[in-house]
């Protein structure tokens, strides 16, 4: 077990554009988080107007920090409005890897 966490957030967009203006900004304002080893934004290959963000932090206790601090919604806030209504996120913790 290596202890690191992903989450997961699902957004639905018509433009691939506009949700990637989004997700480049919220990672500037990520950028040096305690804890945030990295993000990615992908794109379904099903379907053109779904797109996942990935993030990998260090350990669940890294993320909650985070996630409980102030500066969390505001960061994000340039996603939220693609944020896909029901299942919007999932956290993972990695529990085997190669």
């Amino acid at each position: 077990m290596t202890g690191e966490v992903r989450v997961l957030l699902f957004h639905m967009a018509s433009g691939p554009e506009r949700i990637a203006a989004a997700y480049h900004e919220v990672s500037r304002r990520l950028a040096g988080t305690p804890g945030l080893l990295g993000n990615e934004l992908m794109c379904s290959v099903l379907d053109p107007t779904e797109f996942v963000v990935i993030s990998t932090w260090t350990d669940l206790s890294a993320f909650q920090k985070w996630e409980q601090g102030e500066a969390h919604r505001d960061d994000t806030a340039p996603l939220r409005p693609y944020r896909q209504s029901g299942r919007a996120f999932g956290v993972y913790e990695v529990t085997a890897a190669y």
